[in-house]
């Protein structure tokens, strides 16, 4: 474990060197909850109120409402998107040659392999951390109705999302060894990651094949499991107020809270199991692929 630890220590603080790097990934989720704020604030509040036309709600709710979807949306991507740019270490080792020298030493792959994904979970947390803080900022300053418990599932929520996209990005940087095609894997999950799991267009705007096949992916229950607890004090505190439990669970299919397949709603639990085992698998796999791999370095 100590070569782990020294390797891990050793991919962090090259991550931390290179400013350019680690400032790029802590900015981008608070470039996307100014986006967000300046460009989407008002869209998702008029299709929230479409939900209350003959229905007196008050404004701290509908701007919770808002809220807790930026606050989901922005962290269900950047957990991801920025796992595979704190990952490029691994690839800039192969092509610095640094990789080849550590295999040199009496270092076991899987050990290497161990470290790479450390560090990153690592990276990502910190990036991850931050980016929650300036959300909970954000919902502090329009309307907070989390509990404890909420931001508690909430922060676990994060965890689970980061050590998702580290492992998946662990194995798709595995398999790259040019800066070129680092940039272009990352430019594909950047664009492509938050509408697949459904951070930018709510998955049940999406045809019913399209909503099914979505269901396969793990990506699309950590933001469904985000949506939830960033969201549950609100529809709480909506219930409270008296308001219809059919309208709020239209709400709440309306943004993703509740997601069907073949029609039946995946339990909250459920979402959490599929979420861990992919990681599982994920960790697995990586480890497995790196002892396998015997190729020179």
């Amino acid at each position: 474990m100590k070569t782990v630890f020294m390797l891990t220590r050793r991919n962090a603080r090259l991550f931390f060197k290179d400013l350019g790097m680690f400032l790029t990934s802590l900015i981008t989720p608070l470039i996307l909850l100014l986006l967000y704020m300046t460009f989407l604030c008002n869209v998702y509040r008029d299709s929230f109120l479409m939900h209350f036309e003959n229905i007196a709600i008050e404004d701290g709710l509908v701007n919770g409402l808002v809220a807790g979807q930026l606050f989901s949306s922005i962290l269900a991507v950047s957990c991801v998107t920025v796992a595979f740019c704190a990952n490029l270490l691994m690839v800039q080792d192969k092509i610095t040659g640094a990789r080849g020298d550590l295999l040199m030493a009496p270092i076991k792959r899987h050990y290497l392999a161990i470290s790479y994904y450390s560090a990153t979970l690592l990276v990502t947390l910190i990036v991850a951390a931050v980016a929650a803080l300036a959300c909970f900022i954000y919902i502090a300053s329009v309307g907070w109705y989390l509990s404890f418990a909420d931001v508690l599932l909430i922060l676990l929520d994060i965890l689970l999302l980061v050590m998702f996209g580290t492992a998946l990005s662990s194995i798709i940087n595995y398999f790259l060894s040019t800066q070129g095609q680092g940039s272009a894997v990352g430019t594909i999950v950047s664009s492509c990651y938050g509408f697949v799991c459904g951070a930018y267009m709510p998955i049940s705007s999406f045809a019913e094949g399209l909503r099914n096949a979505l269901a396969f992916f793990p990506g699309t229950y950590g933001t469904a499991l985000l949506r939830n607890h960033t969201l549950r004090g609100v529809f709480r505190k909506m219930r409270d107020s008296g308001i219809p439990n059919e309208i709020v669970e239209g709400v709440r299919d309306a943004v993703d809270c509740n997601i069907y397949y073949a029609g039946t709603a995946v339990p909250e639990g459920l979402m959490y199991v599929i979420l861990v085992a992919t990681i599982l698998v994920l960790i697995a796999a990586f480890v497995l692929i790196n002892r396998l791999d015997k190729r020179k370095s």
